[in-house]
């Protein structure tokens, strides 16, 4: 992947954190000194330091007062990672939308504490500046962009995207951007795009439920392929299936994966794009938290290695800049024409004030400095939330460490049991998205996700300590 220049300290970071992740620097070992570093890497102290402090902002290390830096431990009670089970070999008829629709209307309630919630706080979001650039677009705008932008979107949005593309390494191909009603309207459009009544998709295990409503309203059938919290999907698993079964696409999460948080890493992604090319599968791509990275680069996303325009990419603002404004869009390759036909015949346009409101956002230039801020925010509140889950929930509970995004994922003892758990914190003004959301045959019955994407909420503490004890007196049988 091409892109940005790395500073030196952000250079240093990076290598630092691939020798944690990769086990050459363990939980609990000391880090060189920062004498040391200077010395092998030919950097000044500042430099360390900022890499260092970057390091422990993220939750990879912790400094010790008079000791140096430390490989951050795993604390107990809590136990990391959660286990990956394998899901069932056969295809599934999808029925999931009756239990979303149930479990999650609650997160409407501004009384709420929303930790089943799919959206991070509206306060980390500059709506203000969007308003700003709302208005100035539209004092601007000329009756020709109104039908010039159907149905592929606002030109000058799609020129900031393409640009961003090309500076991230991905450079598209002519008319291959459709802006779209948020990643939603993109991702079921692509879907749609590529199979028919009765086709077989497969999805992660869990997986995000609106992808499982999606198939159920395309009347799809799903196949899970086991997804694990650190190395996402299964690739192994999933070329065993595709040379056993016939499959008409893939959808999958690599960037932070909506449960578990995971982050394929580039390596598998490249397999992965190879894999499902080498079988002529599709890929849809969801994208929506890529920007939401707590390193220092934004991991390249699947469509970086396609070369043949098989990963259909699809991604939005929604969830990095403009809640609301359902402003998306779909990258679909080969299958863009299509894409676009599907667009004209159901929604026909996406609206044209909030397009022009994010792209005069865009040229104003502030975006990647929104971005910085808000990524620091949410790492800063994700080590807080892990510190309490490992305070308040029961022992032998595990839980996800993501490195971007705002959900945690958790696997309670097997005696807790998550919806139980999740009707009585509704009762307690307390929202969760139990585990059998996440699943087409409503597996993972002791798993939780959490939406710790609520700094600055100063009931958030207390909802998780209120859940902490709830799940307690469920594993004693109270």
């Amino acid at each position: 992947m091409t892109g940005l220049r790395l500073t030196r300290y952000q250079q240093l970071a990076e290598d630092m954190a691939e020798a944690i992740r990769g086990g050459l620097l363990r939980p609990g070992e000391r880090l060189p000194s920062v004498r040391a570093t200077c010395a092998q890497r030919g950097v000044s102290p500042s430099t360390v330091f900022q890499a260092y402090g970057h390091l422990e902002s993220i939750g990879l290390i912790e400094a010790r007062a008079r000791s140096g830096f430390f490989v951050r431990a795993t604390r107990r009670p809590v136990r990391a990672g959660p286990e990956v089970a394998p899901p069932r070999r056969e295809a599934t008829p999808v029925a999931i939308s009756e239990l979303v629709f149930d479990l999650l209307g609650s997160t409407r309630d501004a009384d709420v504490v929303p930790l089943g919630s799919a959206f991070p706080a509206p306060h980390l979001f500059p709506f203000d500046e969007l308003a700003r650039s709302g208005a100035r677009a539209m004092r601007r705008l000329k009756a020709s962009q109104i039908t010039g932008a159907l149905t592929a979107g606002d030109e000058g949005l799609r020129q900031a995207l393409r640009k961003r593309y090309t500076l991230q390494g991905v450079p598209l191909a002519d008319n291959e951007l459709i802006i779209t009603n948020g990643a939603m309207e993109a991702l079921n459009l692509c879907l749609q795009a590529v199979t028919r009544p009765g086709d077989v998709v497969v999805v992660e295990s869990p997986t995000f439920y609106a992808a499982l409503q999606a198939l159920e309203r395309l009347h799809l059938k799903a196949v899970e392929v086991a997804t694990d919290p650190k190395e996402g999907v299964d690739i192994e698993a999933l070329g065993e299936l595709l040379a056993r079964q016939k499959v008409a696409a893939c959808w999958f999460m690599p960037t932070f994966q909506n449960p578990l948080g995971a982050l394929m890493p580039t390596a598998r992604r490249q397999a992965l794009v190879a894999l499902l090319a080498q079988h002529r599968v599709p890929l849809i791509e969801d994208d929506v938290y890529g920007e939401l990275h707590a390193g220092t680069r934004r991991p390249p996303p699947a469509k970086a290695f396609d070369s043949e325009g098989g990963v259909l990419h699809c991604s939005s603002f929604s969830k990095c800049l403009a809640p609301g404004y359902r402003v998306g869009w779909a990258a679909a390759g080969r299958y863009a024409p299509q894409v676009e036909r599907l667009k004209m015949m159901t929604s026909l346009a996406t609206a044209i004030p909030p397009q022009l409101a994010v792209a005069d956002y865009l040229a104003l230039g502030g975006y990647d400095r929104h971005l910085r801020r808000l990524r620091e925010a949410l790492a800063t509140q994700q080590r807080h939330a892990l510190r309490l889950v490992e305070r308040h929930f029961p022992a032998g509970t595990r839980v996800t460490r993501p490195e971007g995004g705002y959900f945690i994922w958790l696997e309670l003892p097997p005696e807790v049991d998550a919806l139980a758990l999740h009707h009585r914190a509704r009762a307690c003004s307390i929202s969760t998205a139990p585990g059998v959301l996440f699943s087409a045959d409503h597996r993972f019955t002791h798993h939780l996700r959490l939406n710790v994407g609520h700094p600055g909420d100063v009931r958030f503490d207390g909802a998780i300590r209120t859940l902490g004890r709830l799940a307690v007196d469920l594993q004693a049988g109270r």
